[in-house]
């Protein structure tokens, strides 16, 4: 049996003019609606806010990944963003995602998560080593393994990640691993050999004239 592939495309790609209107056009074909976070510390870039967040609105579960500092202090307020964007039945179904590299306890952090009703995940840079995170395997939702150097779209595929995928997968079969960064209708099936569960795609699905079949070429 094949593997069941999720597909989260990334809004950091999107219009944010029309953000919901963008969010319409592929809320459709998608399994999850990935929203970076950025606060130009911990990457050289700025996004969204949790009010800007709670704005958006969508019929599937958000990935709600957090690349900022001190995340603690802000996953109560995405997480009420998220919950006005997607309602109560789909909040209980939406991952908010920290990176591993930004947390002072990464321990505490994950607990506080799913203490607000969200599933917890944790992120990892390309240069992350997979045991930065073993003690909190059996504590997290989903592991995103980061195929770019976070901070903007658009960035080139960093195929030495894929061992690193094997290996978490091999730890844990069942642990959703989303692959974040440079994917598109080749680089997925580099993703798919190595076991990755999640792909989040931007640029591949938002340029494609037909962001359907865009979609659908990943699985």
């Amino acid at each position: 049996m094949s593997q069941r592939i999720y597909i989260a495309p990334s809004i950091l790609s999107a219009d944010f003019g029309k953000i919901n209107e963008e969010i319409a056009s592929i809320d459709p074909y998608s399994d999850l609606i990935h929203v970076d976070v950025m606060d130009g510390h911990f990457v050289p870039n700025i996004t969204f806010g949790p009010g800007q967040v709670g704005h958006m609105r969508s019929k599937k579960p958000f990935d709600v990944h957090l690349m900022i500092e001190n995340p603690d202090k802000y996953i109560s307020e995405f997480a009420k963003g998220v919950k006005s964007a997607v309602g109560e039945e789909l909040y209980a179904q939406s991952y908010l995602v920290v990176h591993q590299e930004a947390t002072k306890d990464l321990p505490t952090t994950l607990r506080a998560i799913k203490a607000l009703g969200m599933k917890a995940g944790v992120a990892l840079n390309p240069a992350t080593p997979w045991d930065a995170i073993e003690g909190v395997l059996d504590d997290v939702d989903m592991v995103v393994c980061m195929t770019v150097n976070p901070g903007f779209g658009g960035q080139k595929f960093i195929d030495s990640v894929m061992p690193k995928v094997v290996k978490l997968k091999e730890l844990k079969p069942k642990l959703l691993i989303e692959i974040d960064g440079g994917v598109n209708d080749q680089t997925s099936k580099l993703c798919k050999e190595a076991g990755a569960d999640v792909l989040v795609a931007g640029n591949f699905v938002f340029s494609s004239p037909d962001r359907k079949a865009a979609i659908e070429s990943l699985r």
